[in-house]
């Protein structure tokens, strides 16, 4: 093997290192996608059996979002130049919005107001547009995810003659889409999984290039 040979192929074995280097494993990056959806699509299917008992684990997700936000919207505040300190206390109060809106919901008498059902789909709302102001201002890889919270309290609201499933039938062609729900929302969380995908990728390769642009201005 000559040397120009061993040269070009030793650099994309540098190139991946480099990239491996500066960026997470594609895997591991998406994992926190798929906890979300994953979690979102079991919620929605439990709640279906019975919306007003499953309030508490709707509830429960609420720190799982919150974290996982926190933490997936690091890179977009590395690749806007946002200072650090200043994008941890915007989550910190985002999010504390939210819990303490929930707290005073279930302490000052709203929860014991109103229908437990009805309760369980407003706090779904409260957290899937909670969601997509920090996808909006935090961490754009959560918009198609609180698109799909969004689906699935409307779903849950309406689960008698809904036009939302009857629309997706007509336009996909599917036959008694009124008693496919569960099938319908786990397609469109799919949908949204890989929309989501697309845009980490776009910011994976946004990011990769600021640190080697970075790197290399020290260098």
């Amino acid at each position: 093997m000559s040397e120009a040979t061993a040269v070009s192929s030793e650099a994309p074995a540098k190139a991946k290192r480099k990239r491996k280097r500066y960026q997470s494993p594609l895997l591991v990056a998406l994992l926190p996608q798929v906890i979300l959806f994953v979690c979102a699509v079991v919620l929605f299917w439990l709640s279906q059996e019975d919306t007003a008992g499953t309030i508490k684990y709707w509830e429960y997700f609420v720190p799982v979002i919150a974290v996982i936000s926190l933490i997936s919207g690091w890179s977009q505040s590395y690749l806007s130049n946002e200072i650090r300190a200043w994008y941890l206390i915007k989550q910190v109060v985002h999010w504390s919005a939210l819990f303490a809106l929930l707290f005073v919901m279930n302490n000052e008498g709203l929860r014991g107001a109103i229908d437990a059902q009805l309760y369980t789909i407003i706090v779904i709302y409260l957290i899937a547009f909670a969601t997509l102001l920090a996808a909006i201002h935090m961490d754009f890889k959560l918009f198609f995810f609180s698109l799909f919270l969004v689906f699935s309290a409307y779903l849950l609201g309406a689960p008698a003659d809904n036009v939302m499933l009857a629309y997706i039938g007509d336009t996909f062609g599917i036959d008694g889409a009124q008693s496919k729900t569960l099938s319908i929302s786990v397609g469109v969380a799919v949908v949204g999984f890989i929309a989501s995908t697309f845009v980490l990728l776009s910011m994976r390769g946004a990011l990769l290039t600021k640190k080697i642009g970075a790197k290399r201005k020290e260098d």
